[in-house]
């Protein structure tokens, strides 16, 4: 399905999920009140509208961070239903807490209704949907003819992909020849379909309904189209230019402008700056929230730090951040005052090939041992985070001396905007060598989302609480 297609449809999930948890809802109040419990439940109207409204954009916005909407095209059954399943849970979990934070006294009874109703509700359309959405759009929607100019194997894997998408109403109809000595006379997918000279694509515009042509030619061969593509753009035929000109690369392409001027942009990193801001709001959010509530025990720690050994309570150091800018990074002291001018006696300690860690580090203080142990001395980097030179979640941030001795493909760990805690943080710490860091760190921007971030941070909290894997 192409892309726009799809958000098309994740439009109307989000639609139809408005419509059935309002249904489940309402239909949990109104069993509620037909049950012959002890206590009489009712709601004001101002009170229950509240309650809906609150409920459907948790519903929603579950949806979008649990990416439900992105599996189900799939209709894969089973995760459907546990897809379905973790939203009605997480969204009624956050109906109690908003009871209790508003002291409404809503009914357990109906809570428990309302997330067993929209869970049914929602499962069975969902289940459903791709049939019906199949059947609508082939008994009443307007079908798309689409013809591939190329006949190459690119052509092909492309006029494969059509096939596969001929549920969704597209149609392939034949394939354009650039260079007729080229041109076989038809080429065989799971059809057969007829190849024409790209000559005579106006003829066919007249003589049969074409919606669209896909070029999957080679990028030497554009120039050559321009004609094609002015006679396409007369006759308001919609063209499309498949990019796989480098096969290796696994960017995200999409087309900006800057003015009137098209680029085709590969993005090897998160780019979409709707999720991006709201990852930054989060951020604020808590690291501002974060440092009112550790405030009294930070004071607390710095004078310790002072009263047990000499120097400064904090620590800093330069750091490379997003896409290498350089910032004065924060954390609690937690070795001696000379600790970086002996760093390089105790280099044959080193059991990273890049970054320099130390198992049971000497420079240690006792108190920065525990520091250390419970990731306590990383506290003061919530200034950081309320700044803007990291985030709650991303790879650690580097010393520019290590970052000069990045690899290449090492170095795309600088795309993102680095955090206090990461994936290797909850895998195991201080325990994995540097090249695990690494790969996880790719693995993390290539699979970035929002509820990625949200299970780090939950799967950090025990480990830091515990001291598990910190050397």
């Amino acid at each position: 399905m192409f892309s726009r297609q799809h958000r098309k449809a994740r439009v109307l999930f989000g639609l139809s999920d408005i419509v059935l948890t309002a249904l489940a809802f309402e239909a949990a109040y109104q069993t509620r009140i037909l049950l012959p419990l002890h206590f009489v439940f009712y709601l004001l109207v101002p009170v229950k509208a509240l309650v809906l409204g609150f409920a459907l954009f948790v519903w929603i916005n579950l949806a979008l961070v649990l990416g439900i909407y992105d599996r189900l095209d799939a209709g894969d059954p089973r995760v459907i239903l546990f897809d379905t399943f973790r939203q009605c849970a997480y969204g009624a979990v956050a109906l109690v807490l908003f009871e209790f934070a508003l002291r409404l006294d809503l009914s357990r009874a109906f809570l428990l209704l309302f997330a067993a109703y929209a869970w049914a509700l929602l499962f069975l359309f969902r289940v459903l949907a791709g049939r019906l959405v199949g059947v609508i759009r082939r008994e009443f929607g307007a079908l798309r003819y689409v013809m591939v100019a190329g006949v190459g194997e690119r052509a092909a894997r492309l006029g494969e992909a059509l096939e596969r998408s001929a549920r969704y109403g597209i149609r392939l109809c034949g394939f354009l020849a650039v260079d007729r000595r080229e041109a076989p006379a038809e080429i065989r997918l799971n059809s057969s379909y007829p190849v024409y000279p790209i000559s005579e694509l106006a003829q066919l515009l007249r003589k049969q309904v074409i919606d669209e042509v896909i070029f999957a030619v080679d990028s030497e061969r554009l120039p050559a189209l321009e004609d094609v593509f002015l006679l396409c753009d007369e006759e308001g035929v919609q063209t499309r230019l498949a990019v796989d000109f480098f096969p290796h690369v696994n960017s995200t392409v999409y087309l900006e402008r800057l003015g009137y001027i098209p680029l085709l942009t590969f993005s090897a990193a998160p780019h979409d700056e709707i999720r991006l801001l709201a990852k930054r709001a989060i951020d604020v959010l808590m690291a501002a929230a974060g440092l009112l509530v550790l405030s009294p025990f930070m004071l607390a720690i710095a004078a310790l730090i002072r009263l047990t050994s000499p120097g400064p309570a904090i620590f800093r150091q330069v750091r490379c951040g997003l896409n290498g800018r350089r910032f004065v990074f924060f954390k609690f002291r937690s070795m001696v005052q000379d600790a970086e001018r002996r760093k390089p006696e105790l280099a044959h300690l080193n059991r990273k090939t890049t970054a320099f860690k130390i198992p049971d580090d000497p420079r240690l203080t006792p108190l920065g041992r525990y520091l250390r142990k419970f990731s306590i001395d990383e506290w003061p980097q919530l200034w950081n985070v309320l700044k803007g030179d990291m985030s709650l979640v991303g790879p650690r941030p580097a010393v520019p001396d290590e970052v000069d001795r990045y690899e290449t493909w090492q170095r795309r760990r600088l795309r993102m905007r680095p955090g206090l805690t990461c994936l290797w943080a909850i895998a195991g710490r201080d325990n994995l060598d540097f090249e695990t860091w690494m790969k996880m760190d790719m693995q993390y921007i290539d699979n970035w989302s929002l509820a990625l971030d949200w299970k780090i941070i939950l799967r950090t909290i025990p480990r830091v609480i515990t001291g598990h894997g910190a050397n």
